[in-house]
């Protein structure tokens, strides 16, 4: 066994209490745990448990009405308690790192990505301007974003919450720490980024001998990537271990319940009538532009054309970036730079869950007033009333309904999520677009969750627009579900017939990446392929936008776009060797 590296010893956290006489709330009970230089250890638990708060406490990142009232947190043998804080400082950054759990919060929102990457470089090394330039292009691109070099040149809100995600991750390995602390850095990811992100924390682990404290809950994760795993329960580890023996043989009731909480899956009955359609579907953004220049237009979205039928719950699935939150943005009127056809039926009100809480909660507002707004526009106007639905939405939420006197920065990210749900809940309206609505939760909250979206569903026919990068997930709520690659659906039809015999080489990785059998078996090549994403077809490309990451492509297909093949009435794929018969011959998207 390697030296330790870490040791937290007894380490205590505690809040105000909720009135100004009320004693102080324990967040952080005594927790002691250690981790060895090259090692790789788990912490999981529920939103709200503690995990992130213990992580926080090792950064010097603490909120400042959170107080450490005792413990030791000893990094390579000295008290980080102890010493002076700008001391402390040069720790941060260059032997310790970290990657927080909501990216759009902890990026500068006025920097430029290649100052906030570099931003370390410049504090604790001697690199020239054109050597910092080149580290930061290569951390880019060693964590799969495509086009370093332009990225380098975005601002944070330019990029998609997965890619911002990424970026935090070169951040914090940038200056090669001993430690990296990792606060749910997968959670906004799809399977093929995470399996990259995993590859290379175990590639970093494994050549440059960095430890990782990988907070999580999702336990698969914790399972594939940990040697170790500590479960945390109301700020008390209440069981750790080897992962595989924690996993499979679980102890404490609380670990039985994060191993046996998996949502059961959903399936529909047939319903044909449309309440949204799309018809060739052209979504652009506007780029530069001067007095002496015209605007340029990058387009997101080509040619795509579906319809939502009412009462279902439609998955859409594909990698961060692909196109699938600038899709809902268009459905909901927020983006207007397209061509095409967008029908809705008529007073259909569509309602937004997004995939980062904290930016759609008003941080200057109590939670309680939050989610009293969509009753008010529901004409409800008597104030008991309106709170009374307000307390029986967050118990549905999983929460007490105390939390309506808070402020949204004194929830965890998990908990700020189910508020975001539990608020578009009350609107009460007939279609909701779920942009990752359970990404940043824990899966016992999850499992909550999906049981409130389906009972909703059920109860009320709503339908659902269900944007996900969870297959899994997908596939048991899901009956219908679309396969989106780069602005394209690639492949299409019922959620069990693209799960069982997926068509398209796109469809066959994603679902690679989450089935723990197949993954032990994936070949090189595919896997040599997928990092071929950071070599990006141009836009004019005549040929299929996914051969550079396709092991099997012919040569053909750098010449002409993919015919869409039809495998049943109800699946289709947009791949000309996919099997089947080829568009005209009852094919469709």
């Amino acid at each position: 066994m390697d030296e330790l590296l870490l040791q937290v010893k007894d380490l205590t956290v505690s809040f105000p209490g909720r009135k100004k006489d009320d004693p102080r709330e324990t967040a952080v009970n005594h927790l002691s745990f250690d981790i060895h230089r090259g090692e790789i250890v788990g912490v999981v638990g529920e939103s709200g448990s503690g995990k992130s708060l213990s992580a926080l406490s090792i950064m010097d990142l603490l909120p400042k009405d959170a107080r450490i009232d005792g413990g030791e947190i000893l990094f390579e043998g000295e008290d980080l308690l102890k010493m002076p804080p700008e001391t402390r400082r040069k720790l941060k950054g260059f032997k310790m790192g970290m990657v927080f759990q909501e990216p759009m919060t902890s990026l500068n929102p006025v920097m430029k990505i290649e100052e906030q990457v570099g931003e370390n470089l410049v504090l604790h090394t001697n690199c020239r301007p054109d050597e910092i330039h080149t580290r930061v292009v290569e951390a880019l691109c060693s964590v799969g974003l495509e086009d370093a070099e332009v990225i380098c040149r975005k601002y944070p809100h330019e990029l998609s919450g997965g890619m911002r995600q990424r970026v935090m991750l070169a951040l914090a390995a940038i200056c090669s720490p001993e430690l990296i602390i990792a606060d749910e850095p997968t959670t906004a990811l799809d399977v093929v980024v995470q399996e990259q992100i995993l590859n290379l924390l175990r590639k970093y682990n494994r050549e440059k001998h960095v430890a990782i404290l990988f907070i999580s809950h999702d336990l698969n994760v914790i399972r594939r990537l940990c040697e170790r795993t500590i479960v945390v329960y109301h700020g008390n580890i209440v069981e750790q271990g080897n992962t595989a023996e924690v996993m499979e043989h679980p102890q404490h009731e609380y670990t039985k319940t994060l191993v046996a909480r998996i949502p059961e899956r959903h399936e529909d009955g047939e319903n044909t009538e449309n309440v949204l359609s799309l018809e060739h579907l052209d979504v652009y953004y506007e780029m530069g532009g001067s007095f002496f220049r015209r605007k340029s237009r990058k387009h997101v979205i080509h040619d795509m054309s579906f319809n939502v039928h009412d009462g279902e719950i439609l998955g859409i699935v594909g990698e961060s970036g692909c196109g699938k939150s600038t899709l809902s943005k268009v459905i909901l009127g927020l983006h207007k730079d397209y061509t095409g056809t967008v029908r809705m039926r008529e007073g259909l009100r569509p309602q937004m869950v997004f995939q980062d809480p904290f930016g759609s909660l008003n941080p200057a507002r109590k939670i309680g007033w939050i989610m009293e707004e969509p009753l008010k526009v529901r004409g409800i106007r008597d104030a008991d009333e309106r709170k009374r639905m307000v307390r029986e939405m967050l118990e549905d939420c999983g929460l007490d309904p105390s939390f309506a006197d808070r402020y949204p920065r004194e929830l965890s990210g998990g908990q700020r999520q189910r508020i975001s749900i539990g608020t578009a809940l009350l609107m009460d309206t007939g279609f909701i677009i779920a942009d990752e609505p359970v990404s940043a939760l824990d899966v016992t909250v999850q499992s909550q969750i999906i049981k409130l979206i389906m009972d909703l569903h059920e109860k009320k026919h709503t339908t659902i627009m269900f944007i996900s990068h969870d297959l899994d997930l997908v596939r048991r709520i899901c009956r219908r579900v679309l396969v989106i690659y780069r602005g394209e659906i690639v492949e299409a039809g019922r959620s069990s017939e693209v799960y069982e015999n997926p068509a398209h080489p796109y469809t066959k990785m994603l679902l690679a990446a989450t089935r723990d059998d197949d993954r032990m078996r994936l070949t090189s090549s595919l896997m040599e392929k997928t990092q071929d994403a950071d070599v990006k077809v141009p836009e004019n490309f005549p040929g299929c936008p996914f051969i550079l990451r396709c092991a099997k492509h012919r040569e053909d297909c750098a010449h002409r776009k993919p015919d869409i093949v039809s495998l049943s009435s109800r699946h289709s794929a947009r791949c000309t060797y996919a099997g089947g018969k080829k568009d005209g011959e009852d094919a469709s998207l």
